[in-house]
């Protein structure tokens, strides 16, 4: 059994409205720079054995102070990347009700099947990310892992290792913060349990 310490990055650039930010490369704003430091201070006592980051620039920039606190070398697995949006990257939900509301509406209804034109379906999503997530388990058996992502992405994955339905995640899981940590034990069979989720990290023992 292998514990997953799921931590989505710091707040970002594209926050305000909020835009879609999937496979955009935008960086942190000071809030999450501020963020990525709590998480290192926090870090070196959580126990971990390894660090693991999406490719994408928030997510590095969040995880590469708590590797350098801890210790560890920073591994980067594009895997756990964000779901690529497509049209919608960079746009506001509000401006897609007004130019693309099909689409828009398309997409709410069934994000498993229905991607955004030119972007990602959580199908595709949960099958790159799972993926991820069994080999940091194969690498580290019964040992602790923080793993620095993004939104949606974990939020998929967790309904499908969790047995809920995906197409409910935005309303079984409605919001995951930037800095927050979501604890999850995945064992070699795909048996998975949470212990917490969307937890401040001023909230966990240090």
């Amino acid at each position: 059994m292998t514990t997953l310490l799921l931590v989505r990055h710091g707040q970002t650039v594209w926050h305000e409205g909020p835009r879609y930010a999937g496979s955009s490369d935008v960086g942190l704003t000071d809030l999450g720079r501020a963020q990525a430091q709590q998480l290192a201070a926090w870090a070196p006592s959580a126990g971990l054995d390894a660090i693991v980051s999406s490719q994408l620039t928030r997510a590095v920039e969040t995880a590469r102070p708590a590797a350098d606190a801890c210790g560890l070398d920073l591994r980067i697995d594009a895997r756990l990347a964000e779901v690529d949006f497509g049209v919608a990257e960079g746009r506001t939900r509000a401006d897609m009700e007004v130019d693309m509301p099909a689409e828009l509406a398309a997409h709410l209804a069934d994000p498993m099947q229905r991607a955004f034109p030119g972007g990602e379906n959580g199908l595709e999503v949960v099958g790159r990310a799972a993926a991820a997530f069994r080999d940091v388990c194969a690498a580290h058996p019964d040992g602790r892992v923080l793993v620095v992502g993004h939104s949606m992405t974990t939020r998929l994955v967790l309904c499908v290792l969790l047995g809920i339905d995906p197409t409910t995640f935005r309303t079984v899981m409605p919001y995951l913060g930037n800095g927050t940590v979501t604890t999850l034990d995945l064992a070699d069979d795909g048996t998975a349990a949470l212990h917490g989720y969307n937890v401040p990290l001023g909230a966990l023992p240090s």
